[in-house]
């Protein structure tokens, strides 16, 4: 993993594109707990802390050293979403696909491990769960949705403080016009870095720019919502929870499945319904008499999907 820093507010597109984008915590409330932390490193149980941390690092190392080199078959693929806007997107939707493929390795000894035999070769393979795919959009959200923001963070932190300056003074956005002066007096941030984010705003035409003689003024034309901070990363498909009405009929179809001479005019079922849990899945019934030789077998069933059932991902 190829970690790089910069100060810099403009970076090249082609680079951007091909890493993920963090940025620093540069609230007060971060400041203070980092100072904190420095405090508490002064003292016995910092110098404790400090001799754990070795420790803690080789446990982690040791709990990889544990994961096994399975393939991860993710079953919803064919339903994901994901932005599609820009042509950048084709090697960050590879980042969200590779990131659900993660997940689920690193759960893989609460995965059934499954087999496949293709022209002689035995694949040991694990699927990816729903879960696995909701902690994936969690994470996309924070960090794939400030990677293809069109504002760095800093800007965008800008932007909040301005709308929510303005909206404590009471008067009207558009009758509202302040100098930089005033502005860097009302955040207390400093000026170098105050003009390049300014101009940053005017340019994305979050801000008018006004002159007054000799004195420019800025007027605010965004409206959005100042509280709507958080990283969000359009496009991607919202998994829903498992209802206790799934559940029930889980259980039934499981039961009358059990029932003596239930299943022996039955074929292979198609895939259980997302919202089921790995050892209770919903069966459909397949065709009778229809169907294409399967170029595999996985686990004594045929490696073709039901596709007449109800899809996975509504």
């Amino acid at each position: 993993m190829l970690m790089l820093t910069t100060t810099a507010i403009d970076v090249d597109e082609e680079l951007l594109n091909r890493c993920l984008v963090l940025s620093v915590n540069e609230s007060r409330e971060q400041t203070e707990a980092i100072h904190a932390l420095q405090r508490h490193k002064q003292t016995l149980e910092g110098l404790l802390m400090e001799n754990e941390k070795g420790y803690l690092t080789e446990l982690h190392q040791n709990a990889q050293r544990l994961l096994k080199p399975l393939k991860v078959v993710n079953p919803f693929a064919s339903q994901l979403t994901f932005l599609s806007d820009k042509t950048r997107t084709r090697r960050d939707h590879m980042k969200y696909l590779t990131l659900i493929q993660s997940i689920a390795l690193l759960h893989q000894y609460q995965r059934e491990v499954k087999t496949v035999e293709h022209r002689g070769t035995v694949i040991e393979y694990i699927e990816v769960e729903r879960s696995d795919i909701v902690l994936a959009n969690k994470l996309a959200h924070e960090i794939l949705g400030r990677t293809l923001d069109e504002m760095p963070p800093q800007t965008r932190k800008l932007l909040l403080l301005i709308q929510g300056w303005i909206k404590e003074s009471g008067q009207p956005k558009t009758e509202y016009h302040f100098t930089r002066k005033q502005l860097r007096d009302a955040v207390q941030w400093g000026d170098t870095q105050l003009k390049i984010h300014l101009a940053r705003l005017v340019e994305l035409e979050y801000l008018m720019l006004h002159k007054r003689g000799l004195t420019f003024c800025y007027e605010l034309l965004f409206d959005g919502d100042a509280q709507s901070d958080n990283a969000y990363l359009c496009g991607l498909i919202n998994i829903p929870e498992a209802s206790p009405e799934t559940v029930k009929i889980t259980e039934k179809d499981n039961y009358d499945s059990a029932r003596s001479g239930g299943n022996e005019k039955r074929s292979a079922s198609g895939r259980g319904a997302v919202g089921g849990r790995s050892d209770k899945a919903i069966t459909t019934k397949a065709s009778a008499g229809k169907g294409s030789v399967p170029s595999g077998r996985v686990n004594g069933k045929s490696t073709v999907p039901a596709t007449h059932g109800k899809p996975i991902v509504p």
